[in-house]
């Protein structure tokens, strides 16, 4: 009954929540800003169907001409284990290379969230530099999608910046080794 009680409070409370990540990048500010502010690049873990997308995937939209920078706007739609999902958000601010801000605006049909805000901030390095990325978010409305947030939303902020700055990575990184390797039964061939 002890843990019930405690479950119960966890889910009432309303609390801004913020999760971070960091990577550092050897490639200049400008070139992780510019990958990093791509969201064919780091937008895309949304638009596939994975096991955290519970086998889902979301539509991307732009609302503005200008696909990056500040005032740029997007609209997320789908479906998320038969629920609706449809959220627009807002660049707040954006200095070119250096930071980043974007949230969700107007009302946000959400599952585990009610409302985020994401932050990007880079920083140059001796060899490169790193970037911080981080998430914050309120709780959703209603009994079922609060349950669902204290659950899974901070595995889900996770996973959504582990990707982003992972996809980025991939992006800007070319693979340590070029050469062509095929594996067979017996033998292996590198070409």
């Amino acid at each position: 009954m002890k843990y019930v009680k405690i479950v119960l409070w966890l889910i009432k409370t309303h609390v801004m929540k913020s999760i971070n990540r960091i990577e550092t990048y050897n490639a200049t500010p400008e070139q992780v800003f510019k990958t990093i502010d791509d969201l064919g690049v780091t937008g895309m873990h949304m638009t596939r169907s994975s096991m955290m997308m519970m086998g889902s995937k979301l539509n991307l939209e732009f609302l503005t001409e200008n696909h990056t920078g500040l005032g740029s706007r997007y609209r997320w739609t789908g479906k998320m284990m038969g629920l609706k999902m449809d959220f627009t958000v807002e660049v707040t601010k954006w200095i070119s290379g250096k930071e980043k801000i974007w949230e969700t605006i107007g009302e946000a049909k959400l599952i585990i969230y009610s409302w985020y805000r994401m932050q990007l901030i880079i920083l140059p390095t001796l060899n490169g530099c790193k970037a911080e990325l981080s998430i914050s978010y309120e709780k959703p409305k209603g009994f079922f999608n609060k349950i669902l947030s204290f659950l899974f939303a901070g595995w889900y902020c996770k996973w959504c910046l582990k990707h982003m700055l992972g996809d980025a990575k991939k992006s800007l990184e070319p693979p340590a080794n070029n050469k062509k390797h095929f594996k067979t039964k017996d033998y292996e061939i590198n070409s």
